[in-house]
């Protein structure tokens, strides 16, 4: 498990994002340059990192679901996850 000072960290990346989205589009958009860079720097998308909801782990995270890998499995194997079922042949 990660450390709750990293989840706090990321989730205040992606609010400052959310927050900014529509000013960076719009600077984007006219191409002013010195505007965009007086955002501030977490306000940018390319900062945040996918981290698993639950454990907080970054390698192996499973996009479609936003868990790891492990996370992905044990949730499977309990029947957690709606569609998805272990296989067997």
């Amino acid at each position: 498990m990660s450390k709750e000072s990293i989840k706090a960290r990321q989730n205040k990346r992606r609010l400052l994002v959310d927050q900014y989205a529509n000013k960076r589009a719009y600077y984007k958009h006219i191409g002013d340059n010195i505007n965009l860079q007086q955002l501030p720097k977490n306000a940018s998308p390319v900062r945040l990192h996918n981290i698993c909801n639950l454990t907080g782990r970054t390698k192996g995270y499973m996009r479609p679901f936003g868990v790891s890998r492990l996370e992905f499995r044990r949730l499977a194997s309990q029947g957690l996850i709606p569609g998805v079922r272990k296989a067997s042949w």
